[in-house]
């Protein structure tokens, strides 16, 4: 058996930067490309040098679409990397919205912090973005689609099998063999009670396992508590008059959102209000998923043959330019809005959270994942005052949290999947620290050889 060197250069002790750098004898893959995100430490993280040379890749294989396993793609072929890029046809799909749109955003930002450092004299100060969109275009050029469930060469001596993952549409664990080695990447692992995925694909044994950590310390609720729970909350909220704001991630949780608001005011269970989708990328994202690719569930599936959109509750407007966007702040009750970011770090949701948190009757719903440092973090937290735009906003609206919407595996999941490797060895990765650590001593206990790797230091196995 061949020996396998790993390097993690992203989603190593922290969640976000997914980036795996595989090394079998004289092949190298790298698993994934992502962006991190969260505070500015992280967010600096994005500006230093890849742990390896770019051009010396021999192929990439991402697992999904989320910025933060393809957010740094643009930057590495920047670098030199010229090579082909493997993924499903759904996740080619949704990277060219995110990247498109991460793209897009860097440079509105490097505009406006170029426009106040040149009042000041600093202009030499301002960061050139990451990427642009000649990056994303070329990126873009170097996909290569893989099917589900088929092996295929993408490196000498290296074979790929993508299996369903279960998280987003088009999200596959990754199954490398080389050397006599198989190694097994997670991706991200879906929920078993997504509303809209079908379950992750069970994996077979290996040698060496990378699994993500999210949320392995917890198990969601179950999705009929779910269920219950939204409905209660969103009948509340309206009840009190105010507008209610929903963070979402514009992959997969505004998608989940709309398909849980069509479900409950198709049936009664939920008055027909009027429901904005403000977010040209989720709005673009949502035309994907229209025409997904047959991954969804049962019931999904139906209400897409029978040509009816199970993400269009009555009353949806897509609020796509900015004049519509801002037109909803006059709206001061009886709205669900849904906006980005997920983590409340930028994007249209601020704007909304500015003219609604010191607002009694308001709610905020947070259904996503709040990483550290983020504002929304510091609402689920439980602050009392909150700075947006430079604005000190007092926190009168209720917020509240519901887990179960999350579109990642939990305890029990992962613990599942996991058994599926066999006795491999496994290193844990996107998860906080003390997350990993509490998992790694379960696992030991069951006696696993497990390794939580440092950020951009190499492992032999």
């Amino acid at each position: 058996m061949a020996t396998v060197e790993i390097l993690s250069a992203g989603a190593a002790r922290t969640v976000t930067g997914s980036a795996h750098h595989v090394r079998f004898d004289e092949a190298r893959v790298l698993l994934d490309c992502g962006l991190f995100q969260g505070g500015s430490a992280l967010q600096r993280r994005n500006r230093q040098p890849f742990p390896f040379e770019p051009g010396a890749l021999d192929a990439v294989v991402v697992s999904h679409g989320h910025l933060d396993h393809v957010g740094r793609l643009p930057l590495l072929v920047r670098q030199g990397y010229d090579g082909p890029i493997f993924a499903t046809a759904a996740t080619r799909k949704i990277a060219e919205v995110i990247l498109h749109d991460a793209a897009g955003l860097q440079q509105e930002d490097y505009r406006r912090a170029l426009r106040r450092a040149r009042r000041a004299g600093r202009e030499d100060e301002v960061e050139e973005p990451l990427y642009d969109e000649h990056d994303v275009a070329r990126t873009l050029a170097r996909f290569r689609p893989l099917a589900m469930d088929r092996a295929s060469q993408v490196a000498p001596g290296v074979r790929a099998l993508l299996r369903p993952a279960g998280h987003v549409l088009g999200s596959a664990t990754v199954e490398l063999e080389g050397g006599g080695t198989r190694l097994t990447f997670s991706g991200d692992l879906g929920n078993r009670e997504s509303p809209l995925q079908a379950p992750a694909e069970l994996p077979r044994e290996c040698d060496v396992v990378l699994v993500e950590t999210t949320y392995a310390e917890r198990n969601h609720r179950s999705r009929a508590a779910t269920e219950e729970e939204f409905q209660k909350i969103l009948r509340s909220s309206l009840a009190r008059g105010g507008n209610v704001l929903i963070p979402t991630f514009a992959l997969e949780r505004s998608q989940a959102v709309l398909y849980e608001l069509r479900r409950l005011m198709t049936s009664g269970a939920l008055p027909q209000v009027p429901v904005y989708l403000d977010s040209p990328m989720a709005t673009r994202l949502t035309h994907v998923y229209e025409n997904g690719d047959n991954e969804f569930r049962p019931e999904v599936q139906a209400l897409l043959d029978a040509g009816s959109d199970p993400f269009a509750p009555p009353g949806l407007e897509f609020t796509v330019d900015t004049e519509a966007s801002k037109a909803i702040n006059d709206v001061t009750g009886g709205a669900i809005i849904l906006a980005g970011s997920g983590m409340m770090t930028g994007g249209r949701i601020l704007h909304h959270l500015k003219h609604n948190l010191w607002r009694e009757e308001a709610s905020v719903v947070v259904v996503g994942y709040q990483a550290s440092g983020t504002l929304g973090r510091s609402l689920v937290g439980g602050a009392q005052r909150v700075h947006i735009f430079g604005e000190e906003i007092r926190v009168r609206a209720r917020i509240h949290t519901i887990g179960g919407f999350s579109a990642h595996a939990d305890h029990d999941d992962l613990r599942t999947w996991l058994a599926g490797t066999g006795d491999a060895e496994v290193f844990l990765v996107h998860g906080e620290p003390e997350v990993m650590d509490a998992f790694a001593v379960e696992l030991r206990a069951d006696g696993r050889v497990v390794t939580s790797p440092e950020l951009d230091r190499p492992y032999q196995r």
